[in-house]
């Protein structure tokens, strides 16, 4: 009897046979990418080049060396074509720091190695680690550091870095290294890297090489985290601590991030283009990009720590206020509404103080002036100061390092430049003491303002304006807090009293008045230069009642009268509203000096100059009395008749006015309609003067009614009242 076929162990037969013949086309799929991988390894130069570098053996002749020599070429090509990948950089560092050659051949490979995506972590630690066995010159030190400080933002995690905090502080009395040590220091230091006897050796070593910027930097920066350790007092504008050492690396860095189109940017933002005259002093404006947040894949070194890159919104933030880790890259915050919210909420002093330091390492070091500006870099550095200046009006404050870069700008400025940004930047400062304010400030703008455009002058009026606003703002908010102490601004140690502030006011709207009345002869009196002037006493008259300062100052005669007897009604109508201000602030102040509530000293000069602006006013609008002695604007009499202008007395007032007699006309047209002959002396008669001022208050001459209103009165004097005593 024949067997029967068992179905299962058919099925099971089947499915070994299935299982073999897969393994087996797997174990040859294996053999065949094995077999690739090691065909490509033998064909790939640049494989073989590092296979080289990590097996060479110490004490390899190196001069006449054809094979080193081909090698460190394939590298170069690819290192300043595709950048270096994580694990080349690892062999390359490890090779160039164990010094297993001569040390020529190690700063060569250092040289090289820009890496395309990040750095490791652990190659830096190993780079560390050569350094504490003390086998390498002082050259490859100096310059390990140096790349170490290039690439600080594309290291993946900072955290081993920071655990050997002390290993790398014990470099800091290396003469050589101490610059670039204290720089590395500064950009790892947390609160808890705060010891006693490191703030004593850096006090030491304060005192053998002397108050060196990079020494004060360091020692700043400890003040903030433990300010009861380090009892010096730091000048609140400090010159750049840390210079800029990486040029051997930025030119290469950049390009090769633009070609492989990589997200990952350097913390040094402005990226300098290859010159064609390396011997020239000046340098080119380079690629101003400010990174993403999200830069680096970092590693969080605590679980309850919350990646700034991570916040979803500003709800999110502010559950997660206390547990935010700051970027590496602090430069990629003022790209960051919600960074910049952090750092307004939570009022982070170190956080100020790095991307404080990362600006004046950009502006200082990377914003240069050329003769050879491409509009793609014009239009990136415009992008990069836009960004600032909409950083610091979303802060309500300046950075102190934009405001020395502003100062020194200025001294090399030619007015056209991204005027608006700089004058926008100009516009933010804080308030500069009346000691400085001329060097600094008034000498050199007063040399563009002359010698510039209409536009120019307009441009540099408004953005003072704006400069008073914004030191009047300030002044109105602390003044709530602290009447005699303003701290000008939250974030430095510069304070002032407030007769400080007021010395830098008057010296400011004095500067103001001194270079309008020469603008506006230089222009002569243009109406927009005039509109942006008043525009400016606009905010002058409102000190005293707007913004609590107790100040009133006048403006010159130069800005005065070119105002009354302007050729358009809405200049003159500004004027009379200005004066109304004015009355206002004076009459309130001698109110609350009888009262003694918050009594000033006003002197007998401002009111003096209010009084005949007022009489000159009144007699030339009003009494038709213009040009006669006593009333503040006198011509000889032969000057008058070689005018040949009948009843010059009258040419100024509110009918033949140039500013007013349109509206005359039309007032006249419309009251006798009938007439075919223009009498404007008509209106003056009986209850049509009265119409007339009227009908001028009701075209919108708001300015002139409230003028009007509160200067004059048929029974008194328009002076203000009492204040003839003075």
């Amino acid at each position: 009897m024949s067997k029967k076929s068992d179905p299962s162990r058919l099925d099971m037969n089947y499915s070994s046979e299935n299982d073999s013949l897969s393994s087996g086309r797997s174990d040859r799929s294996l053999r065949v990418a094995e077999k690739a991988r090691k065909k490509n390894e033998a064909e790939d130069p640049f494989l073989l080049a590092l296979k080289y570098f990590s097996q060479v053996e110490e004490g390899t002749p190196w001069k006449g060396n054809d094979v080193l020599e081909w090698h460190v070429a394939v590298v170069e090509r690819v290192a300043l074509s595709q950048g270096l990948s994580p694990e080349a950089i690892s062999v390359l560092l490890d090779f160039a720091l164990s010094s297993r050659m001569s040390s020529q051949q190690c700063v060569r490979i250092l040289k090289i190695l820009v890496p395309a995506t990040v750095v490791p972590q652990d190659a830096i630690i190993q780079g560390v680690s050569w350094l504490c066995v003390g086998k390498m010159a002082m050259k490859t030190q100096v310059l390990f550091i140096r790349w170490v400080l290039t690439i600080f933002d594309l290291i993946d995690s900072k955290d081993q870095l920071r655990a050997i905090y002390g290993f790398i502080f014990s470099f800091v009395t290396e003469e050589s290294l101490c610059p670039y040590i204290c720089h590395l220091l500064y950009l790892l230091t947390r609160k808890e890297s705060i010891r006693p006897y490191r703030v004593r050796k850096l006090l030491d070593l304060q005192v053998k090489m002397g108050k060196q910027p990079f020494l004060m930097h360091l020692l700043a920066l400890y003040k903030v985290f433990s300010p009861e350790l380090v009892a010096l007092s730091f000048p609140s504008k400090m010159k750049g601590g840390f210079k800029n050492h990486n040029s051997t690396w930025k030119v290469a860095l950049s390009a090769v991030q633009k070609r492989n189109n990589a997200g990952v940017l350097t913390d040094l933002r402005l990226n300098l283009s290859m010159r064609t005259q390396p011997n020239s002093k000046k340098r080119k404006f380079s690629h101003l990009t400010i990174p993403a947040v999200s830069s680096v894949p970092l590693r969080v070194s605590s679980s309850k720590a919350l990646p700034l890159e991570q916040l979803r919104d500003f709800p999110h933030l502010l559950e997660n206020l206390h547990r935010i880790e700051l970027p590496a890259q602090m430069g990629s915050m003022l790209g960051s509404p919600l960074a910049l919210h952090y750092i307004d909420c939570v009022r982070d002093n170190s956080a100020f103080l790095r991307l404080n330091f990362w600006l004046g390492h950009s502006l200082h070091e990377e914003f240069l002036f050329c003769r050879e500006a491409s509009s793609q870099n014009m239009a990136e550095a415009t992008r990069f100061l836009n960004t600032l200046i909409s950083t610091q009006r979303l802060l309500q404050e300046g950075f102190s390092s934009t405001e020395v870069f502003l100062y020194r700008f200025l001294r090399v400025w030619d007015g056209s430049l991204l005027r608006t940004q700089i004058l926008g930047l100009l516009s933010d400062i804080a308030v500069v003491p009346s000691s400085r304010i001329k060097v600094v400030l008034f000498e050199p703008l007063m040399q563009l303002f002359f010698t510039s455009s209409l536009f120019f002058k307009c441009s540099v009026v408004e953005c003072l304006n704006s400069m008073l606003l914004k030191w009047l703002t300030w002044h109105s908010v602390y003044a709530l807090e602290d009447e005699l102490d303003i701290s000008v601004t939250s974030q430095t140690p510069q304070n002032m009293t407030l007769s400080g502030l007021m010395d830098s006011v008057v010296e400011l709207v004095q500067f103001v008045g001194r270079i309008a009345t020469v603008g506006l002869q230089l222009e002569g009196y243009h109406t927009l230069l005039l509109s942006f002037t008043l525009d400016f006493y606009e905010t002058v008259c409102g000190m005293y009642l707007k913004y609590d300062l107790p100040l009133v100052l006048m403006p010159p005669a130069g800005v005065f009268y070119p105002a009354l007897l302007a050729t358009n009604p809405v200049s003159v109508d500004r004027l009379c509203q200005i004066m109304h201000r004015y009355r206002a602030s004076l009459v309130s102040a001698k109110l609350q000096e009888r009262q003694s509530q918050k009594p000033f000293h006003i002197s007998r000069k401002t009111y003096r100059e209010f009084n005949q602006y007022v009489v000159s006013m009144v007699n030339c609008l009003w009494n038709s009395r213009a040009f006669m002695p006593g009333m503040g604007i006198e011509l000889a009499e032969d000057l008058l008749a070689r005018s040949k202008v009948t009843e010059c007395c009258s040419t100024f007032n509110l009918i033949h006015h140039p500013a007013f007699i349109g509206y005359a006309v039309d007032f006249h047209q419309k009251c006798w309609p009938e007439r075919k002959e223009l009498d404007l002396n008509s209106i003056k008669m009986g209850k049509c003067w009265d119409w007339y001022t009227e009908f001028l208050f009701s075209e919108g001459l708001w300015g002139l009614k409230e003028f009007v209103q509160s200067s004059l009165s048929h029974r008194t004097s328009s002076r203000v009242s009492g204040t003839d005593a003075r």
